[in-house]
């Protein structure tokens, strides 16, 4: 596949590493829909681009409402007749000691981390397997390889994601298409903003030490950036990884070293 062929969807488009895949993604010359819950957001990512309404699709969808997810893959579908790759990024983040946890704060995770990549890949993957050819990459977290203090229900979620990708490859492989998951480390996005207040709190730490204890336990000592990860998100949905299915690859700065 060309980057002028492919058609990519990217969940959780209008900040961070989402962003920063459809960026990626749009320098390579795809078709892009773009996915997030505000669609005003997604414009506002376009018009920052440079994007032109030929290029793109904007869907406005809450990845926990499997309604939404199957909207956006069938309006994909009409407008451009496949869906090359798969970018499942949109997530959220909640930190509290595991007692402080509620049943609630376990499904909201849950309903979002995890069931928004069942749904897209469930929506995805008829056309990609009739088709045999697709690349669905989801975004996961260290945090779903390793247990963590005062995140449980994230860990939770993360480590779903994990499980469900190794799965679901196992399965698409029979029909040619590759599942993988990018497992980042601290990345300098606004949900690591929100990580560094509410694990301090959790802690009983202050911002800086908790900062400062962070990027000890990185041995580049320094937080990612989200272009790296959206470097790997191209390359894992390129011909050239068309042999790599159902890992977990961390980009970390070492951390799970």
């Amino acid at each position: 596949m060309s980057g002028e062929q492919r058609v990519v969807v990217v969940t959780g488009a209008s900040r961070g590493i989402g962003k920063a895949v459809v960026q990626a993604y749009a320098r390579e010359g795809a078709l892009i829909t773009l996915v997030a819950t505000r669609e005003q957001s997604l414009h506002q990512v376009c018009a920052e681009f440079g994007l032109s309404q030929e290029r793109v699709l904007c869907v406005a969808a809450d990845v926990s409402q499997v309604a939404d997810c199957q909207n956006a893959v069938q309006q994909t579908l009409a407008r451009w007749g496949r869906v090359d790759v798969l970018v499942n990024n949109a997530g959220i983040y909640h930190a509290a000691p595991f007692l402080q946890h509620s049943p609630q704060d376990f499904q909201r995770l849950l309903d979002v981390n995890l069931f928004g990549v069942m749904h897209f890949m469930q929506a995805c993957l008829p056309s990609m397997q009739s088709r045999r050819s697709g690349a669905i990459i989801n975004i996961a977290s260290t945090a779903g390889k390793w247990g963590s203090r005062n995140q449980s229900a994230y860990n939770t979620s993360k480590h779903a994601v994990v499980g469900l990708t190794r799965c679901v490859a196992l399965e698409a492989s029979a029909h040619q298409v590759t599942v993988n998951a990018i497992c980042p480390g601290f990345v300098q996005t606004d949900m690591v903003d929100e990580l560094k207040n509410q694990a301090a709190q959790a802690a009983g730490a202050s911002v800086d030490e908790f900062v400062k204890a962070m990027l000890a336990r990185v041995p580049l000592g320094r937080l990612m950036q989200p272009a790296e990860i959206a470097a790997m998100a191209v390359y894992l949905g390129s011909a050239d990884a068309r042999g790599i299915t159902g890992q977990s690859l961390h980009i970390d700065g070492g951390m799970v070293l």
